[in-house]
């Protein structure tokens, strides 16, 4: 049965939770009140995802095995990456199946997905244009013609708009049947006739060692990781590891690192008593020594102190 949900968020766990088709860890780098919008679809066959969000961030991704997905921006904006390559309005990217990334804003971002099953993905490709649609093992840039790029974004706009005003006719079968018809045309016709740009050797050479690096990180969560140990791990020089993560995340690998740890601990805040434990000794688990400095950062960081989200967790 086709439905739609509208979502709004004020804790970035929650948000990266509900994205459809992909797991994602979110890692805040900007300041302030943290917020966030989701409109889901599920039509008979496709899924439709627009998201959007106001503070930079850092995103790593793993993409769902058994999904062919496409991303795109769905307004200008700030500076979004994937992978070290800038998204942009007109560019349409096709994800490689159960593939790992990480993607990164300077500010507010609205993007939106479309994604089938592979099985499905590849039968309706063959049968409307005789072409290959199912996914690359490197994920493709795809740049389609200007006219064919507004037509999506119209659709999946109106899409979207449908979610929020009249749910009820996303709901009716045929009404659905039809808007998903169109959408999988006008994707058809954007990957058919669009300009391929595939990954350069350096980028994915740079992605297998931001690979190699959060392969270290999640082996390690809830311990400190110095340079020198993690370069050593990865197989890599300093300075090669940092142009990757300035790339890949906008940041120095131990900014990054910082930033995590500081997710983590609120995490484990969020999930804790009061009765049943400390902020002091939370900030030791994952590190913090300097509470004085923990807790201003936090603060600066989060909107609250440590102590608050403790005492208050989310529901």
């Amino acid at each position: 049965m086709p439905s739609s949900a509208v979502r709004t968020f004020t804790d970035p766990d929650d948000y990266a939770a509900a994205q459809r088709g992909v797991k994602s860890e979110l890692t805040l780098i900007g300041r302030g009140h943290f917020t966030a919008k989701l409109i889901g679809i599920a039509l008979h066959r496709l899924g439709l995802q627009r998201s959007s969000d106001n503070l930079p961030r850092t995103a790593h991704s793993v993409n769902s095995k058994g999904l062919a997905i496409i991303t795109f921006r769905t307004h200008p904006g700030p500076s979004l990456v994937r992978s070290g390559v800038e998204m942009e309005p007109t560019n349409i990217i096709r994800h490689g199946e159960d593939q790992a990334y990480y993607q990164r804003s300077s500010g507010s971002a609205s993007f939106g997905a479309l994604s089938l099953a592979v099985e499905d993905v590849a039968a309706i490709g063959e049968a409307m244009d005789g072409i290959d649609l199912t996914p690359p093992r490197d994920a493709m840039l795809v740049t389609p013609p200007p006219s064919v790029m507004a037509k999506l974004q119209r659709l999946h706009a109106a899409a979207g708009q449908l979610a929020e005003d009249a749910p009820a006719v996303i709901a009716h079968p045929e009404a659905a049947r039809g808007l998903e018809q169109a959408l999988i045309e006008a994707m058809i016709g954007c990957l058919a006739d669009g300009e391929v740009r595939e990954d350069s050797l350096a980028q994915r050479h740079h992605e297998l060692i931001m690979r190699r690096f959060r392969r270290a990180v999640e082996e390690n969560p809830d311990q400190p990781l110095y340079i020198p140990e993690l370069c050593t791990a990865i197989g890599v020089a300093d300075r090669t590891l940092r142009v990757c993560c300035q790339e890949q995340l906008g940041m120095s690998p131990k900014r990054y690192l910082l930033l995590r740890r500081m997710h983590l601990a609120r995490r484990a805040l969020r999930e804790s008593s009061p009765t049943a434990t400390t902020v002091t000794e939370i900030a030791t688990r994952y590190g913090f020594w300097q509470f004085g400095r923990f807790a201003g950062e936090y603060r600066s960081l989060f909107g609250e102190l440590p102590s608050a989200t403790l005492g208050h967790p989310f529901e």
